[in-house]
């Protein structure tokens, strides 16, 4: 059995394989290339073999908009969520997401609203993880203590700047933006960041700050 399923996925791809595919031509092009037959010569396969996996383009790309919700929202929302010792350490976390296309894929983000403003129903669809993840940062601060209004005030804010960076194509070397995290946290919530806590974040990062090599950031991290 497992010879044929080989043989099978070699012919017609798998369903990542076109999903993949698909994402890179959003990405390139925008959505009016997503369309079967330049994704099959892309992946080398024939165009019958789509239908393994969709059941037509609309299929695929309702796909496309659940991967981007999965990939995005929920990533967001994860950072979030994830253990954090006070807000800034919180805040650091879902700064993460800004610096590692792992957990948020900015071109993907730009790429959808893109294909928002030719489309109602992704642009519901923009709507809603707009308020989730809004939701989301807002939940974050009433954790931490802040008032409900000073929360989403907060949480909007973060936000808001960062898809202001995507929707507008902002382009920062690393240390250009590792040097304003210190502002933009204290901005942001009020604290200022204690240099242990930013030596994590840059150690997540793979970042040293000028002058500093990142053993002499692990010994004070340790010390």
């Amino acid at each position: 059995m497992r010879p044929a399923d080989d043989h099978h996925t070699k012919w017609k791809g798998s369903r990542d394989a076109w999903l993949d595919a698909a994402f890179e031509l959003l990405l390139e092009s925008g959505v009016d290339s997503v369309r079967i037959l330049p994704l099959a010569k892309r992946l080398n396969l024939s165009r019958t073999s789509f239908y393994w996996f969709f059941k037509d383009r609309e299929a695929l790309l309702d796909a496309l908009i659940e991967r981007w919700r999965e990939k995005n929202t929920q990533g967001l929302v994860r950072q979030t969520e994830a253990y954090a010792e006070n807000i800034i350490e919180a805040i650091l976390n879902v700064f993460d997401c800004w610096l590692d296309p792992g957990l948020f894929d900015s071109q993907l983000e730009f790429a959808m609203r893109s294909w928002a403003l030719q489309s109602d129903d992704v642009a519901r669809e923009i709507d809603a993880a707009d308020e989730a993840r809004i939701e989301a940062l807002t939940q974050l601060f009433v954790r931490h203590g802040y008032a409900a209004l000073a929360a989403n005030v907060r949480g909007r804010t973060i936000y808001l700047t960062q898809i202001g960076y995507i929707t507008m194509k902002t382009q920062e070397a690393l240390e250009v933006r590792m040097r304003r995290i210190p502002a933009y946290v204290e901005i942001f919530t009020g604290q200022t960041p204690q240099s242990r806590e930013l030596q994590r974040f840059h150690a997540r990062h793979g970042y040293a700050p000028e002058g500093v090599s990142r053993e002499d950031e692990e010994i004070d991290k340790e010390g």
